[in-house]
């Protein structure tokens, strides 16, 4: 068993945190935020992940978390102090790294005997030499320690499995030793580890999560060509799928990429290579097509309406950025309801669990109880998240309750024959070859 302090409760600090907790370690969470820390004393989880929430119960009567706000308690016995805290983006795209440095700072002025600190937050390249830096300045005393990056590779919505199931850990150090130990912590996991210098691993987290966006953006693109064409781009997304060398994942043609890592990586990346000299054209059509994603719902849903948005009543199915997590942040449900609003249209708007915090970010979006309350007087229904439920409706019953019986499907969960069938006037993402024989 290792002592591991744990800097974040966020998505990425809780499930890494509490997953080397049920691998059987001692972990000390820290939080500035008093009202976290209550909540996950008291056995409540301030975030929705499948599984999260037994995880953490069932290791807090065995023992192995703990939670404080005092690095001091938190660094006592620690070996390693994972840094996992948000690095939301900047005016130009940069990462902002004020969380980074408070925390770099606090183990500075609290740790008394060598530790390892290991970079678990998404930063760039270079962050890992200028924590070390801080906390060599930062410290009363000299003690020494090490600095290791460990990006995590983890998706919301199933970042249990992810991280118990990698397909590799990276690790970056200017100290092979430190590396290694880190190494044993991940030996439990049974993944193939890679071990690189410090800005080599924290390009990897970079470079991987601009690819994996390039790959929506780049179907996404495929979809608006297929729509003049004629073509279906989810057959086309299987063809091409079943070549190994580009594989199924991230084929899916919709609203784009969402959440707390793809949108802010790529614009971080983006702002890197700008200021170091470099031209990211392709990372800024990546950025330019995702945002076209969010236009063809507004443009499909106003030319189904009859021409104009003012005063029509749209009801938004999902505000998660993605099923399985309540997390909205670059939701497209939320740049979407803005511009219909913009466009005079009274926007509303339900989902299954990320309700709450919707409702902190965007008081002008009603919100309702349910997809049948959502559909009642409707001039037109947006499907923003692909969530189980959606699939499951009784679609009679919804065209029954609008007022137009207009779908926009920005996520492709329905069949084109089946809506037209059943009398909708339907939209599907890319899917030109249906589109010919419907509206």
């Amino acid at each position: 068993m290792k002592n591991l302090a744990v800097a974040g409760t966020g998505y990425v600090g809780l499930s890494c945190g509490t997953c080397f907790a049920d691998m059987g370690n001692n972990v000390t969470f820290i939080d500035i935020s008093e009202e976290k820390i209550n909540m996950l004393r008291n056995g409540k989880v301030p975030i929705f992940e499948p599984g999260l929430s037994e995880m953490i119960e069932r290791n807090i009567k065995a023992g192995r978390m703990h939670f404080t706000t005092n690095y001091a308690e938190a660094l006592t016995d620690a070996e390693f102090i994972f840094i996992c805290v948000g690095t939301p983006s900047g005016v130009d795209g940069e990462a902002d790294l004020q969380y980074v440095r408070m925390a770099a700072e606090s183990v500075a002025k609290n740790m008394d005997h060598y530790t390892i600190v290991v970079n678990k937050s998404t930063v760039p390249v270079g962050t890992g030499d200028w924590v070390a830096d801080i906390i060599t300045r930062s410290q009363p005393d000299p003690i020494p320690f090490d600095v290791v990056s460990c990006p995590e590779f983890t998706r919301e919505g199933s970042a249990i499995y992810d991280f118990m199931n990698p397909d590799r850990v990276v690790l970056g150090s200017h100290n092979a030793e430190a590396a290694e130990k880190v190494a044993q912590l991940h030996l439990p996991l049974r993944a193939r580890i890679v071990v690189t210098d410090i800005r080599t691993a924290e390009m990897i987290k970079y470079a991987s999560n601009a690819f994996l966006a390039t790959k929506i953006s780049f179907i996404n693109e495929i979809a608006a060509i297929c729509e003049r064409l004629g073509a279906d781009v989810q057959e086309v997304a299987v063809g091409m799928g079943y070549d190994k060398r580009i594989g199924p994942a991230f084929l899916n043609a919709g609203l784009g990429y969402g959440g707390s890592c793809f949108p802010k990586d790529v614009k971080a990346l983006e702002h890197m290579a700008l200021v170091h000299g470099s031209h990211p054209s392709l990372l800024r059509a990546v950025i330019d097509i995702n945002r076209d994603a969010r236009r063809w719902a507004v443009l499909n849903l106003r030319e189904l309406v009859g021409g104009k948005l003012a005063n029509c009543r749209i009801g938004i199915l999902g505000l998660a950025f993605k099923p399985n997590t309540d997390d909205i942040r670059e939701a497209p449900a939320i740049e979407i309801s803005r511009m219909l609003q913009s466009e005079g249209a009274s926007v509303a708007g339900y989902d299954p669990v990320a309700m709450n915090n919707i409702a902190r970010l965007d008081r002008n979006l009603h919100l309702v109880e349910d997809p049948y309350e959502l559909a009642t007087g409707a001039d037109a229904l947006l499907v923003c998240t692909e969530w189980n439920e959606f699939k499951q409706l009784d679609l009679p019953r919804v065209k029954g309750l609008m007022k137009q019986p207009v779908i926009v499907d920005g996520r492709n969960i329905y069949e084109p024959q089946v809506m037209y069938n059943l009398g909708f006037q339907y939209r599907a993402v890319g899917r030109g070859a249906a589109l010919t024989n419907g509206f």
